[in-house]
């Protein structure tokens, strides 16, 4: 007697997305031998499927992995920062794959923030091929002079500049796009040549290209520094044109209640001014003006009289008028000393003579040749008598520039970050650390307590705008994601 079906038996029905569909398939002998030799499988059916399915999911990952970059000339890794928050905020991971400084204490500085990384030395002696595969190059480069390609070729060469080892990468590694910032004096460099020059060659290389030069001060930052910015990509021009608009000043990023200094020369500037009258104000002797405090006005090289100070003053302004060198009989020069007779022309003292001896005696004053143009150098003309200059410089000063907190800070250059003061409970104190970081944009995170202040003003005032990175890089996400999409 034949029983009926058993519960179970026979084949289970596959879901609708793992049954198999028959398909016809057109490809070469050569590619049947490779098929049989490289993929796995009992039948080519299955070694077919085996390395589509291969291929199909190395494509999603690929789709799926962070964005990788590179970190070139890194220095504290401000371009990284920038970048790094502009992905995340359009929601895309990233992963710097490799990053070159050579100065040490940027190095200590990097790692020290960016945790559990390793940051490669000079970038002239790293092959291309070493690196791994990457989306993006960001480099600060130092700005170089090409050499010449041959003669009436301008300015072609490469070789031998920092830049010729981001032209080296880019054409080896060939990313999707880079982000590259300089100075604002490449604009001009080698009569604009220089810039022209890098342009062409990542054009060459087969990018779009656009470059701007940006004012961190738009970019709601209390310091106004002028960057140039050039960036492409594969396939889209960026608009580096109409970013969004804001403003801070210098008051409100300004720490209070910071020690002050207690010097020979803050004693004199004070003996001589108020706090509040010194904000805002310059201390040099090479200009004059209501915003200069000059070395004389606060006694700085010795005791002046109020005679004395209207007498530097006025040789200040008079020793930079064209009538003078056509007098002496030389090429205008800013800053010309003059003769006692020049000088009495525009001084009525009977005493002006030792008045003057007495100012070169406390190094207010210098005795000194008028300099004729030889060769594009000024050289110290014999022929010509001997005057009275004014002993120019600022590099000597403890404090060069006093801060107003209602106003921008100036561009912060490393050899003069150290001498900017700060008003601050009716004292004088330098800007810190901390403050010179958030003229920059850097998170509060960010540690340079364990540098020397010297190291660590040197690597901010050749530090980038984190802000202007950003608004960049936002458009290149942009970009990237509708290349993937």
């Amino acid at each position: 007697m034949q029983g009926g079906k058993r519960e179970g038996a026979g084949r289970n029905e596959l879901p609708e997305n793992e049954k198999k569909t028959g398909c016809k398939l057109y490809i070469t002998n050569k590619l049947i031998n490779d098929i049989n030799m490289y993929a796995s499988g009992d039948s080519f059916s299955e070694k077919c499927r085996s390395l589509i399915e291969t291929q199909i999911q190395l494509l999603k990952d690929d789709i799926n992995r962070p964005i990788r970059f590179i970190d070139l000339f890194a220095g504290l890794g401000g371009i990284r920062l920038g970048f790094e928050q502009a992905l995340h905020e359009k929601g895309l991971e990233t992963q710097c794959v490799f990053s070159s400084e050579i100065k040490e204490y940027a190095i200590k500085a990097y790692e020290n923030y960016f945790q559990g990384e390793k940051v490669s030395g000079d970038i002239t002696t790293i092959k291309s091929n070493s690196i791994d595969d990457f989306d993006f190059l960001l480099a600060g480069f130092p700005c170089q002079p090409f050499s010449s390609a041959g003669k009436g070729l301008g300015f072609t060469d490469t070789r031998g500049t920092l830049f010729f080892e981001i032209e080296r990468i880019i054409m080896n590694k060939k990313p999707y796009g880079f982000l590259l910032e300089n100075v604002e004096g490449l604009v001009n460099h080698n009569k604009g040549k220089t810039l022209e020059v890098i342009i062409d060659k990542l054009e060459r290389l087969d990018y779009e290209v656009s470059w701007k030069l940006l004012d961190s001060k738009y970019f709601g930052m209390a310091q106004s520094r002028k960057r140039v910015y050039i960036v492409g990509t594969k396939k889209y021009k960026i608009n580096l044109d109409n970013f969004p608009v804001s403003t801070q000043v210098l008051g409100d990023i300004l720490e209070h209640g910071i020690p002050t200094v207690n010097s020979l020369f803050t004693k004199k500037l004070f003996k001589n001014f108020k706090p509040e009258e010194v904000i805002g104000k310059a201390i040099k002797d090479k200009r004059g003006g209501t915003d200069n405090i000059h070395s004389w006005e606060i006694e700085l090289k010795g005791e002046t009289t109020q005679e004395q100070r209207i007498l530097l003053n006025k040789l200040l302004r008079e020793r930079r008028k064209k009538k003078w060198a056509e007098e002496i009989g030389i090429d205008w020069m800013d800053g010309m000393p003059l003769t006692l007779n020049q000088i009495q022309t525009f001084i009525n003292s009977p005493d002006i003579e030792d008045s003057l001896n007495d100012l070169v005696n406390k190094g207010y004053l210098k005795i000194e040749y008028p300099r004729k143009l030889v060769e594009d150098k000024r050289v110290p003309d014999t022929t010509k008598p001997k005057g009275y200059n004014i002993v120019a410089g600022k590099l000597s000063f403890e404090f060069t520039k006093i801060l107003d907190p209602n106003r921008l800070a100036p561009t912060l250059v490393a050899m003069d970050v150290s001498r900017l003061g700060v008003v601050d409970n009716g004292g004088l104190r330098r800007l810190t650390i901390r403050e010179a970081q958030r003229l920059s944009g850097f998170p509060e995170d960010y540690d340079l307590s364990f540098l020397k202040e010297k190291e660590a003003f040197d690597l901010l005032g050749n530090t980038v705008c984190i802000p202007v990175i950003k608004e960049i890089a936002k458009r290149l996400a942009v970009s990237y994601i509708n290349n993937n999409s």
